[in-house]
């Protein structure tokens, strides 16, 4: 009888162990990647792996966190923010796999076109370099501006070379660009933002990314955690039919499956 309940000890010992290894932690911001990876959990327990969300709403703090290991993984950017953060801040984390496109749009509570657009009108774009970059691509594919460098992902209003409306750029804060449509004419906002403030960007975007957007959000890691078998297994979870159509279905449009 004793020896019994050691083995049985020692077995809830080992299951406890192998659950304390396979649980994952993952940084994220609300819309759509939280709700994305709400949606796998349970497809995650099924295969021993438990996960955990933690959302954020700054897109900093979640590459700190997991290069300081305090989280496993985050997903809420994609590369081009990733290489300039980790070029900027001396980080080395890695992409684990490619999820989704957010086409990132231009709104605004004034205008109904981007043709109706003013001399001197107000423009608020994000102001990490990546983001601020391809708000002024976008703009310049519209028609507004041209660049020096007309491909240049990192782009700020500095690398404008023509200008004919006079446009005023504001550099702001990624999160805060949908509480200051009421202050400008246009605000270019990424499209997780864009969901959480209750904009629908293939209905109330002035203009739009194709579908041949190059920024694909990814499930971001280290080096040291990235092939781990728990790590893994949400990766495939990440690129499975169920979660394709789980995008398809849910956002119509606004979030674009990228495998």
């Amino acid at each position: 009888m004793k020896l019994t309940k050691i083995l049985a000890l020692a077995a809830t010992l080992v299951a406890f162990s192998v659950q304390a290894a396979d649980k994952l932690t993952v940084a994220a911001t609300a819309v759509p990647h939280a709700e994305i990876l709400e949606f796998v959990k349970p497809k995650l327990a099924e295969q021993g792996v438990e996960l955990e969300v933690k959302v954020f709403t700054d897109y900093v703090q979640p590459n700190i966190q997991v290069s300081q290991e305090r989280m496993d993984a985050n997903f809420f950017q994609h590369q081009p923010y990733l290489t300039e953060f980790n070029d900027g801040k001396g980080t080395d984390l890695v992409s684990v796999v490619g999820v989704h496109v957010e086409p990132f749009g231009a709104y605004s509570n004034k205008i109904e076109s981007l043709d109706d657009l003013e001399e001197g009108a107000t423009i608020a774009i994000p102001n990490d370099p990546t983001n601020g970059g391809r708000a002024l691509l976008l703009l310049q594919k519209a028609g507004l501006i041209t660049l020096n460098d007309e491909s240049k992902i990192t782009a700020t209003p500095r690398d404008i070379a023509e200008n004919p409306l006079d446009l005023e750029f504001y550099e702001l804060e990624a999160a805060t660009l949908p509480r200051v449509l009421s202050q400008v004419e246009v605000a270019m906002i990424n499209t997780n933002y864009a969901l959480e403030a209750d904009l629908n960007p293939t209905e109330d975007a002035l203009t739009i990314e194709g579908s041949d957007s190059p920024y694909v959000n990814i499930l971001v890691s280290r080096p040291d955690n990235k092939d781990s078998e728990a790590m893994q297994k949400l990766a495939d979870v990440l690129t499975s039919d169920a979660v394709k159509s789980f995008i398809q279905e849910k956002y119509q449009g606004a979030v674009v499956p990228a495998f």
